[in-house]
């Protein structure tokens, strides 16, 4: 039981670690990092920038793994921080406030990272003109989409989900 448990443990760690290094990954590839710093003229603090991020990332993790840490609103209420009458309503404006601030920065991030992705699609057909490969693009493609194919139909026909 201990031996299933420990290989669960590095099978989720090596997964978390394998999905993390990915995001990271697009996120360094299509270059959002540097074009906030120069967007914001802070050039000189571009490692400040990538630490946020990692922060952001790996605090979003920590509260998704362990939810009971996240429960804020639980402890207010029961504690009555703001006094036995204004507690439920001081909280849930405070809350309000917080979920429009997040909702704002998540969705300027994402945005810009659509925006970036989208200008990374354009450099596709240049690298390919640049290397000399002007025939069998189709046939590339449809190798990639069978293989897609063939990786789902095993996948889901031998049950290994």
């Amino acid at each position: 039981m201990f031996l299933r448990q420990l290989l669960l443990a590095v099978i989720g760690v090596s997964a978390g670690l394998i999905v993390s290094a990915g995001v990271f990954t697009v996120l360094i590839s299509v270059g959002l990092i540097p074009r906030f710093a120069g967007k914001m003229h802070v050039a000189n603090k571009v490692f400040v920038l990538e630490e946020a991020v990692i922060f952001g990332t790996l605090t979003g993790s920590f509260f998704s793994v362990y939810s009971e840490w996240a429960k804020i609103g639980d402890f207010v209420r029961l504690h009555e921080i703001f006094g036995p009458a204004a507690t439920e309503g001081a909280w849930n404006l405070i809350g309000t406030l917080i979920q429009i601030v997040f909702g704002l920065f998540a969705g300027i991030f994402v945005g810009c990272l659509a925006l970036a992705i989208a200008e990374m699609l354009n450099t596709i057909p240049v690298f390919a003109r640049r290397i000399g490969f002007r025939h069998g693009l189709g046939v590339a493609i449809l190798a990639v989409a069978l293989g897609k194919l063939a990786g789902s139909l095993i996948y889901f026909t031998q049950h290994f989900f």
